[in-house]
């Protein structure tokens, strides 16, 4: 069965690109979402059947020069396939209506990159030698960079956006690389049961573990390789925004689990300490980033980088547990990294859409130019506040499932002992308690200036709701989303099996009925009785409070008390700017805002004040400390250029003659 439908995928993938190339405008992008949504599909069959206990392996002579392609599929990559699959599917039936809408992205090339991606992100889980994975790593960054730089010709941010992604992915895949042929080299073989049966020394696997984290890492958006992120998945377009936030991303947690702890055998305390604190310091930048976004798609990116450090911070904590032999809490922190990765492929799939459900009604990304879309735009509304609901780590939204197995895991630790462990983990707690309330904050802005407040623009005021196919396909994320609020024990066989993959331990992590209970732990929590007291508490307060303002509008009816100065207008309710700058002053010193106020003197005299102009922004202080100066160094660098190579051929040969003279030295001395 997989075997199957991952060939069926990849020739879904060749038909895709056949009619990219040769079919009529008209009908192209049709075409091409129906390939892309079809090897989606078949990319979840594999994943599902992987996670009932098949497993599946190959070889591929002649595919790749000087080596064979290695393909094989264990819970853990079917778990990967599964997320990638649904998301993918989804996401290219909502790019059909989005692209017949005006939208669809210029040139053949473009639309023949999305059903290659699709194939390539399913194969990475599957590939079980170095060599496969680093080909198809390398295919999904090529493919993915043609898919941000859809829009190029028509924004000048898009370019900006490419090259930024461009230079981070590919640095990202130099390290994976050293890392891999490091390993490999030292392994006697590249396929990943050589690895697995490698005798390394200590130091040696360190230098790999870091190689690959810092790879692993730039692809998943960490803090300080962030930078392209929210850029890359503002830029591009909508549908393709989705693939990227809610499916590419995680193949850097896949790569991070399958190399640190299955390759290398879970390593030792200090690698998983690095990996929990820089999980930790991603998740509170990134949604500190986004508090004070008020580009929506860009809010939502920054929300990325704080969901996958919440994911490594479970993964350090994992590993943390794993080398300190809490074999128990190894597999409920792994388990919470999983189901985290399930949950924000959802909402964070849905978010995406319905921002471009919102680009595509009133052509703005920006919040305060928005408002009133919940009367203009009601179904995309309801939907949008499904995704932030899940973001916001709230019950009844499936992201706070996951972030409370997560919190249990942490708070469980101290009985684990060490004094590293009694240490970190509070601070751990802290991280996610702080993340949550700050998301809640962003996602309360969100929502409620861009489409409960009062229209702050003429495209506000008169958008139009999507179409059918992009609401139909909002709605099934929507729905996958309350599933996973509502029922997450209904995934407790196949998380149990991907999570024994990942840290080579047995049992079932997580069961129950009504109720989600957790294995070794005593506490228990019912995700659905826990959404009907939320509904039974907002319904009985809502009914209590019509009754009572019933009665007093029979007996007195009055209008709003204006101060004579009409009803209140848009100019009178917070922008998306104002909401978040308590927060922003609380964080002033990590956000570090810059402000300009220009005044401008009245011609007659320089005591009359005839303008004020007033600037805001909060840039990336990552990008603006350790960026820009290398970005100058380099353009510093590169105008020796002319001087160096000249054209004189004298210099040429001295050139030559001293770096030979220096390389025999240099073998004189270690011999």
């Amino acid at each position: 069965m997989i075997g199957w439908a991952l060939a069926v995928a990849c020739g879904l993938a060749g038909l895709g690109v056949l009619a990219a190339v040769v079919s009529p405008r008209r009908v192209r992008a049709a075409l091409v979402g129906a390939a892309t949504a079809g090897v989606g599909l078949a990319g979840l069959v594999a994943g599902v059947a992987a996670l009932r206990g098949q497993t599946y392996g190959a070889r591929i002579p002649g595919l790749l020069p000087l080596t064979e392609a290695q393909i094989a599929v264990d819970p853990l990559g079917g778990w990967f396939l599964t997320v990638t699959g649904g998301v993918l599917a989804v996401t290219a039936l909502y790019g059909i209506g989005y692209a017949g809408h005006g939208h669809a992205p210029a040139g053949r090339g473009v639309q023949a990159a999305q059903p290659v991606f699709a194939a390539v992100l399913l194969l990475v889980p599957a590939a079980s030698s170095a060599s496969t994975f680093l080909v198809l790593w390398e295919l999904m960054a090529v493919t993915s960079l043609v898919m941000v730089l859809a829009e190029h010709r028509a924004r000048p941010a898009v370019a900006e956006a490419g090259w930024w992604y461009a230079v981070l992915t590919h640095l990202g895949f130099v390290a994976i690389l050293l890392g891999l042929v490091l390993y490999a080299a030292n392994a006697g073989g590249d396929a990943f049961a050589d690895l697995r049966d490698a005798d390394l020394s200590p130091a040696l696997r360190g230098v790999v573990f870091v190689l690959v984290f810092v790879g692993f890492g730039s692809k998943a958006g960490l803090v300080p390789l962030h930078v392209w992120l929210p850029r890359a998945h503002a830029e591009a377009p909508s549908p393709i925004s989705a693939m990227l936030s809610a499916a590419m991303v995680n193949v850097g947690v896949y790569g991070m689990i399958r190399v640190g702890f299955d390759l290398l055998g879970g390593g030792t305390r200090w690698w998983w300490l690095l990996v929990l604190a820089v999980g930790a310091v991603s998740a509170l930048y990134g949604i500190l980033q986004a508090t004070v976004a008020a580009d929506l798609k860009r809010l939502l990116a920054y929300s990325t980088v704080e969901n996958m450090g919440l994911v490594f911070l479970g993964l350090g904590a994992a590993g943390i547990f794993h080398t300190a032999g809490a074999v128990t809490l190894a597999a409920l922190a792994m388990a919470a990294a999983l189901l985290h990765v399930l949950n924000h492929a959802g909402f964070k799939a849905l978010l995406f859409t319905a921002a471009g459900s919102v680009l595509r009604a009133t052509g703005s990304r920006d919040l305060d130019a928005l408002g009133g879309l919940r009367s203009r735009m009601p179904a995309t509304t309801a939907l949008f506040a499904v995704g932030a609901l899940g973001a916001s780590a709230l019950p009844p939204g499936n992201g706070f499932v996951s972030e409370w197995l997560l919190l249990q895991s942490l708070v469980q630790a101290l009985p684990a002992g060490g004094v590293v462990t009694a240490v970190a983990m509070p601070l751990a707690v802290a991280v996610v308690a702080l993340t949550a309330g700050l998301a809640v904050a962003t996602f309360v802005k969100a929502l409620g200036v861009g489409f409960f407040a009062r229209p702050r623009s003429d495209a506000a005021a008169s958008a139009t709701e999507s179409p059918p196919v992009m609401l139909a396909a909002m709605g099934i994320l929507a729905a996958a989303c309350t599933g996973l609020a509502l029922a997450p024990q209904a995934l407790g066989p196949a998380l149990s099996r991907a999570v024994g993959a990942a840290t080579g331990t047995s049992g079932t992590v997580m069961s129950g009925g009504v109720s989600l209970r957790l294995a070794g732990i005593a506490s228990t929590m019912s995700p659905l009785l826990t959404a009907i007291a939320l509904v039974v508490a907002v319904a009985g307060t809502a009914g209590l409070v019509r009754l009572v303002t019933g009665r007093v509008a029979r007996r007195r009816a009055v209008a709003l008390w204006d101060c004579g100065a009409g009803p209140p207008t848009a100019r009178m309710q917070y922008t998306a700017t104002s909401f978040a700058e308590p927060l922003q002053r609380v964080f002033d010193d990590v956000l570090a805002p810059e402000t300009d106020v220009d005044v401008t003197p009245h011609a007659e005299s320089a005591y009359l004040v005839a303008r004020v102009a007033y600037q805001t922004r909060v840039p990336d202080r990552v990008e603006h400390a350790l960026y820009t100066p290398l970005i100058t160094a380099a353009r510093q660098l590169g105008r020796l250029g002319p001087v160096l190579a000249n054209g004189s051929v004298h210099r040429y040969l001295g050139y030559g003659f001293f770096g030979v003279t220096g390389l025999l030295l240099i073998l004189a001395v270690t011999r």
